[in-house]
């Protein structure tokens, strides 16, 4: 037996009456954990390959603990933990990064983003939306939606109030982890399985969709979709929004390079080089029609926005008087046009 994984956590969570995964969480989940470890792990779980979850047990979660006592004193220390308890216990070993197939999987990989041990798009999340149940995220923590109504009376019966925060697939990222050194405004705008980086602001308004997030340090005002990976040093501006998808297989990234500016209210469907500033109100999809100008505001040629994608330097801006979209850099124009002509 591989004493080799891609991924090893031990979590607790929360099932339904019929014992279907609701969510789990993981404190201390691992990137390719070390060998010596995982051996101890297969020992005592009986662990055949492949990607498995396995229900513990407290009594096995006990047993554990004292297992990697000398291998491992942290996971050691979390398995004394959840060895006590009252919610069911499971342990999820990754032998690679494949499709998912079950609902503790889903969430360690989002563990995995939010942990910031992988980078957004750094992981396969093919089939993840059947395999995360939509729930009422409450104060007393994910419920069931058939089983709701019955919560909702017997917490009123009881002379208390069942909050409900949200109805969603995706939990907030703060009930999980809190990043070292980010301030976050409105927690419930952060998804977990954001990467957000250290030296992140997130404003009141702004966004992070899972699978999205930024390097830090850097401003947040606006939305970071599913898809985008912010660089250093960058502002996204108030209401702005960006256009990354996720698909199984054949992603599409949107990245903003280190010290960007995206203005209020724009948008972007292709990545921006380091430095690069869109003006405010500019949606600029890949198709966009933009008119290169150099030094003097001469018109070099007209191009769509996707060949210009990736270049540092730029300012997108829209003509006050005849609105089109224009293109400036800082270095000259021709040079960049010939650059961009080499490249194809």
């Amino acid at each position: 037996m591989s004493t080799t994984l891609f991924s090893l956590a031990f979590g607790v969570g929360t099932q339904n009456r019929q014992g279907t995964w609701l969510e789990v969480f993981y404190a201390q989940p691992l990137l390719n954990p070390a060998s010596e470890l995982v051996a101890k792990v297969v020992a005592q779980l009986g662990y055949q390959g492949g990607n498995q979850t396995i229900a513990l047990s407290n009594s096995q979660a006990s047993d554990l603990a004292e297992a990697l006592k000398n291998v491992d004193t942290t996971q050691a220390a979390l398995l004394t933990r959840l060895a006590e308890s009252q919610k069911p216990l499971v342990a999820t070993l990754l032998a690679e990064d494949a499709p998912l197939t079950s609902t503790p999987e889903a969430y360690l990989k989002l563990h995995l983003l939010s942990h910031r041990l992988v980078k957004p798009h750094g992981l396969n999340l093919t089939g993840i939306f059947p395999l995360l149940p939509n729930v009422a995220w409450t104060n007393q923590g994910a419920i069931d939606l058939a089983e709701l109504a019955e919560r909702q009376l017997e917490a009123r019966l009881k002379g208390y109030l069942l909050e409900v925060s949200s109805v969603d697939k995706f939990p907030k990222m703060t009930d999980y982890v809190v990043p070292a050194g980010v301030r976050i405004a409105d927690s419930a705008r952060i998804r977990l399985g954001a990467y957000v980086g250290e030296g992140t602001t997130v404003m009141h308004e702004g966004f992070v969709n899972f699978n999205a997030g930024t390097a830090g340090p850097g401003m947040i005002e606006g939305r970071v979709s599913a898809g985008v990976f912010v660089g250093k040093g960058s502002d996204l501006g108030g209401g702005c929004s960006t256009m990354g998808t996720l698909s199984g297989g054949g992603n599409i990234v949107i990245s903003v390079g280190e010290g960007c500016l995206i203005g209020a209210n724009a948008g972007i469907g292709i990545p921006l080089g380091d430095r690069n500033t869109v003006e405010s109100g500019l949606y600029l999809t890949a198709g966009t029609k933009v008119a290169l100008l150099d030094a003097d505001n001469n018109l070099v040629k007209v191009l769509k926005a996707r060949e210009l994608a990736g270049q540092p330097d730029l300012l997108f801006r829209r003509n006050s008087q005849s609105g089109a979209v224009e293109c400036k850099t800082h270095k000259s124009a021709i040079e960049l046009n010939e650059a961009l002509h080499a490249h194809n």
